[in-house]
């Protein structure tokens, strides 16, 4: 079984683009969206089209999602508030009633953790800066294992891969339109790829193993941070041209 997954689009339908079109020519057998389909100053609209037209097996919900989906525009930041007043009711309907996680095929599929769309699973935001965790920590952050064998996340944007005592395989796909952001929960930090390629993971499962390919994808990211930049978000067009935060 041949499993690509995509996470945190954010609204970049070029950088889109170019994974859907490297998906389909790896034909797999399920694809999988981890969420945070639309937030971002470039074309939420149309990403939300490309992404129901690309008709993904599996859709979940990520924390942007949520917000833009259901939170009033005067609790919204800048970014969600872009992404809600280009939406139409029905796509923000949408996006709301996608599933916070989802279990099938021996796959447990979340934003990041289950139940809980903001914490990190394989990193921590600390005082000090961002920490990996360490596998028996993810470990127990997690559902204990079913009959899943591979768990999927995203949330940081970060493409990572690991295996936990229990056997179990964690992968994060990495960002398909966002490659570096700040935050401030629970301390300020930031996470930061370095290159403005977009990012998913072609996954094939070999008994109860599973073999994980990162792909990066060219794309004209010069014009993605043109328009972050000509709506008026200078620290997105810096992102998306370079993969880092001033």
């Amino acid at each position: 079984m041949r499993v690509a997954v995509i996470a945190d689009v954010h609204g970049n339908r070029l950088a889109l683009a170019a994974v859907l079109a490297a998906v389909k020519r790896a034909a797999p057998d399920l694809l999988v969206d981890l969420g945070d389909a639309v937030s971002g100053p470039l074309w939420p609209a149309e990403s939300f089209q490309m992404l129901a037209d690309a008709g993904a097996d599996v859709a979940v919900r990520g924390n942007h999602d949520r917000w833009v989906a259901f939170d009033p525009p005067e609790k919204l930041g800048a970014t969600d508030t872009f992404a809600q007043a280009r939406l139409s009711a029905a796509q923000r309907e949408a996006l709301g009633a996608r599933p916070i996680t989802w279990r099938g095929e021996g796959i447990l599929a979340t934003h990041s953790l289950p139940e809980d769309d903001l914490t990190y699973l394989m990193h921590e935001s600390t005082e000090h800066g961002i920490r990996e965790r360490r596998p028996a920590e993810v470990e127990g952050l997690l559902p204990a294992a079913g009959d899943e064998t591979l768990v999927l996340t995203a949330h940081t944007h970060r493409a990572r891969l690991m295996r936990l005592p229990d056997g179990r395989t964690i992968v994060n796909p990495g960002s398909v339109g966002q490659p570096a952001y700040k935050d401030f929960t629970p301390f300020f930090h930031r996470m930061e790829t370095g290159t403005p390629h977009a990012r998913w993971a072609l996954l094939e499962r070999r008994g109860k193993e599973w073999q994980t390919n990162f792909h990066a994808e060219e794309y004209d990211w010069n014009t993605a941070s043109a328009e972050a930049l000509r709506n008026g978000r200078a620290d997105w067009s810096q992102s998306l041209a370079t993969g880092t935060m001033d």
